[in-house]
């Protein structure tokens, strides 16, 4: 009897055990799990061309009394890590806060793993424009903004042909003639060689470029052009030959070119979707401007490098294609209207 009690008593540990293995396991495969919450903020519309990204919306997560704050970025993007484990069952409150939207909170359960995966979308309602804050409080009929128009300068570059090189240079040797080891000497060592070369200068400012170099009489099958001298085109060009035969004679043609760097203006039409426009500028532009008219009289208003527009309010990001443009949009501020 005392045995079967030792028996039953053995199994039980070892099914704790067990139990306890598995869920340090769990723990462990939880705890493994990036504890970070990402999403976007969005006008809610229900036509997608008007669920805008909202920029620099106020985010706050809170878990029992730890508290992280951050803030969406141009494209509406937010990322919340936490610092310590974040359990099945648990609940984490969010709160989104924007001066032009009512306020939006949202209170997650994380019941599996694949929630901290998920991708949340917080769309917040607008305000009305007697109930927005930002910008000039709106004093009888708004202010008509019209007839835009993006104006930005790119720089450029240009070449510019502004001459030629022809020359040609001999390698004098005689053929047939042993090497005994006495560099320079014919690939396969045999035959006694030679080396010659030229140089040559394409002024300042200027470059070479398509270089071109062969062999135009005496023996040329027995011969070798060192193309090391003109791989990149530049100021400086030297070009020689190995010669393991009777004297050759060798050509060297190139264009000489001006590099110049210049500058155009550019104007572009950007799209508007309700009280918000976007458009797009290519990374080699400088001085973006926005040409418009208000009530009629046309203006032009720089951006600067604080976006700052007195009708509009402006983000910009970097576009996430290989193009690496920059995307900018614009909201009306209240008192104004398209």
């Amino acid at each position: 009897m005392r045995w079967r009690w030792i028996a039953v008593a053995g199994s039980v540990a070892v099914i704790a055990l067990v139990t306890i293995a598995v869920l340090v396991v769990r723990a462990r495969r939880w705890d493994a799990t990036l504890m970070t919450l990402q999403g976007a903020v969005v006008r809610r519309d229900a036509d997608p061309q008007r669920a805008l990204p909202i920029a620099d919306a106020l985010i706050v997560a809170t878990r029992g009394a730890n508290t992280i704050t951050t803030r969406s970025d141009a494209s509406g993007y937010f990322r919340i890590k936490f610092s310590e484990v974040i359990w099945p069952g648990q609940t984490v409150s969010l709160s989104f806060r924007h001066d032009n939207y009512q306020p939006l909170d949202m209170n997650l359960k994380m019941e599996f793993r694949s929630m901290m995966r998920r991708l949340y979308i917080a769309a917040m309602e607008p305000l009305s424009a007697s109930e927005q804050t930002t910008g000039p409080a709106a004093k009888g009929a708004p202010q008509v903004v019209s007839n835009i128009r993006v104006r930005y300068t790119e720089n450029f570059q240009a070449d510019e042909d502004v001459g030629s090189a022809v020359r040609t240079f001999q390698v004098v040797n005689r053929g047939n003639v042993p090497c005994h080891r006495e560099a320079p000497c014919s690939p396969d060592g045999s035959w006694k060689a030679a080396k010659g070369s030229i140089s040559l200068d394409a002024g300042v400012g200027n470059v070479f470029r398509n270089i071109r170099v062969s062999c135009i009489a005496g023996p040329c099958p027995f011969t070798r052009i060192d193309s090391n001298g003109f791989e990149q085109t530049n100021r400086a060009l030297e070009v020689a030959a190995l010669d393991w035969s009777d004297t050759a004679t060798f050509l060297l043609e190139a264009e000489v070119v001006h590099t110049t760097t210049g500058s155009s203006v550019r104007h572009s039409y950007p799209v508007i979707f309700d009280r918000t426009l976007n458009f797009t500028v290519p990374p080699t532009q400088e001085g973006v401007s926005l040409e418009a008219e208000i009530n009629g009289a046309p203006m032009v208003f720089p951006l600067g490098p604080d976006l700052y527009l007195s009708w509009a309010t402006c983000a910009a990001r970097a576009s996430s294609n290989e193009d690496k443009s920059t995307a900018y949009r614009c909201e009306l501020k209240p008192g104004y209207r398209f």
